[in-house]
């Protein structure tokens, strides 16, 4: 996630630093350095900005739909995100089987998770 990223996410929750800072169990000299540039952005910070985003109670442009229905998945049943009833959750959970990120590491995976059009649907 980039710095314009976040900052744009942070408008969209109508939070302070202070506020998102909290939100997200950082420092506010975290939350500013990262708006900055001075530092980048850690992956479960990144997740975890994504996860209240999805979340957020008045996102009236979020679309839920399982990843299993947007992708055909064959392999569903098998699946973390269809165990637990979570497609739209799938960017967030481990051990998901869709595009080959089971093995993958965190970083790895957000980084097929962010070009994916499950997450970009609800963002």
């Amino acid at each position: 996630m980039d710095r314009e990223t976040f900052i744009q996410f942070r408008a969209k929750l109508g939070k302070t630093q202070k506020a998102l800072a909290a939100l997200l169990g950082v420092s506010l000299k975290a939350v500013q350095s990262y708006e900055q540039g001075w530092r980048s952005i850690p992956i479960h910070v990144e997740r975890q900005l994504y996860f209240l985003v999805v979340h957020q109670r008045n996102n009236v442009h979020n679309k839920r739909r399982d990843c299993w229905v947007q992708k055909k998945c064959d392999q569903k049943k098998n699946c973390p995100a269809w165990e637990f009833q979570a497609g739209h959750l799938c960017w967030f959970l481990s051990g998901t089987l869709c595009d080959c990120t089971m093995d993958k590491t965190w970083k790895e995976k957000m980084s097929i998770c962010r070009e994916c059009d499950v997450l970009k649907s609800l963002l």
